[in-house]
């Protein structure tokens, strides 16, 4: 008595196997996922028991196929295509490379000895200017010195630094501009 839901929905797929691609076919859109949920669904045939009987075993297999069609439809979308997995992996790196970390701390290290060649006042003016972003007038005020000098410190502290870095000094047309 045993193994008889299997043994009658065996002989079903077997009897009805052409029906059941074609209506599966149908129903899914394309005969090679009609196969591919045919052949599926026979592998799970093995699993059904007898502890309740299947009354319309032609059903059963149309139905068991659908679902397994759902389910690989449904793995399919989760899955990331091998063109989204290149874009993915296509991500630029903005760490800068070790030549270039190198050269960064070598920069940094001449600018640390420019600004210790310079006189005290337009080390101090470069730094509250620049650093801390002070303006003009309020490292005047605080150095109680005139404006012009301040600007004068900071023209020569900024062209010292060049020189020692061996960069040009950019200079912008219109002055400096206004701090928000």
């Amino acid at each position: 008595m045993a193994d008889i839901n299997r043994a009658k929905l065996r002989g079903q797929l077997i009897e009805n196997y052409d029906g059941l691609v074609r209506k599966l076919t149908r129903r899914l859109g394309s005969s090679d996922f009609a196969y591919e949920a045919l052949h599926e669904t026979f592998v799970r045939l093995d699993r059904v028991t007898d502890q309740v009987a299947v009354r319309s075993p032609a059903d059963y297999i149309f139905r068991t196929a659908i679902n397994i069609a759902k389910d690989r439809q449904k793995a399919q979308n989760y899955r990331v295509s091998a063109s989204e997995i290149d874009a993915l992996l296509d991500v630029s790196d903005d760490c800068p490379d070790p030549a270039r970390v190198v050269e960064a701390r070598s920069e940094i290290d001449g600018f640390k000895r420019a600004l210790e060649a310079l006189p005290s006042r337009p080390r101090e003016v470069l730094r509250s200017i620049a650093v801390e972003g002070a303006s003009p007038q309020a490292v005047a005020t605080r150095l109680q010195v005139s404006l012009r000098t301040v600007e004068n410190d900071l023209k020569t502290a900024l062209q010292h630094c060049a020189d020692c870095l061996d960069h040009p000094l950019t200079r912008r047309l219109g002055g400096p501009r206004p701090r928000s």
